[in-house]
């Protein structure tokens, strides 16, 4: 049996990254995975690409393409940040060898992979790098029965900052109602898992939250950082809103 740890929306948060990693450690897991977002908002884009890059894969989230492509639908601050985290990535510190290497593992990144009864994705079985699926779509029948419909067995997905579990009857089953972990070992249900956010969460818990999946069961972590050591590196980058710091804090 197969133990994966699914990290999703890191955002550019090194040291929330640095935090999970460590606590994946203790997992005994045999894979690590991302479903993308890895660079946009956060101060150290370079750094968590390196990092990733030593994944089994990762697939292409939004800020990720935003890095290659001009934006659409971003905030002011979130525009921002992403043309400067396209600076920072195409003229790193350390050279055009690693600058070159990072362009091409960011351009090499699939919109989804397909093991067969699971799916990874960012956005959602639909819309691979941008389709979101919030909690209160439960009310939207249509919405959901064409996703569903979509999901073999389970599809892991991010792009919210909010982690649960969708079930076809229409329901959100948030982390703190899962107890020790939500059974997934009936391959007859259906079931869209958002893994939560690394570096972003928006569930108003700041901890950075992801996933533990053993095939029968998925396990919601939660793990404490520094969230002011992350706060000062964007106060102290003039081209990044420090409310993207600031957010953090407060899980939002």
């Amino acid at each position: 049996m197969t133990r994966t740890a699914i990290l999703s929306d890191i955002h550019g948060n090194l040291t929330a990254l640095e935090a999970v990693l460590e606590d994946v450690e203790g997992q005994n897991v045999d894979r690590i995975v991302c479903l993308g977002d890895v660079i946009g908002y956060g101060p150290a884009p370079c750094e968590c690409i390196d990092r990733v890059a030593e994944f089994e894969f990762c697939v292409l989230g939004n800020h990720d393409s935003s890095a290659l492509f001009d934006p659409e639908g971003f905030n002011v601050a979130a525009e921002q940040a992403i043309f400067w985290t396209r600076a920072q990535i195409e003229c790193g510190s350390d050279g055009p060898d690693a600058s070159r290497r990072r362009m091409q593992m960011i351009c090499s990144l699939p919109r989804l992979v397909d093991e067969g009864n699971v799916l990874f994705v960012h956005g959602s079985p639909r819309g691979p790098t941008n389709e979101y699926v919030f909690p209160e779509d439960t009310q939207n029948l249509k919405k959901m029965e064409k996703l569903f419909s979509l999901v073999p067995h389970l599809c892991f997905q991010g792009h919210t900052h909010v982690p649960g579990v969708f079930t076809t009857d229409l329901r959100f089953v948030r982390p703190v109602d899962t107890g020790a972990g939500y059974s997934t070992d009936d391959r007859r249900l259906r079931l869209m898992i958002n893994v939560g956010s690394v570096g972003q969460p928006r569930d108003g818990d700041p901890r950075s939250c992801y996933v533990i999946f053993d095939e029968d069961r998925v396990e919601f972590r939660r793990v404490a950082y520094d969230i002011e050591k992350t706060v000062q590196a964007i106060e102290a980058e003039p081209e990044l809103d420090d409310f993207l710091g600031y957010r953090l804090r407060e899980g939002r």
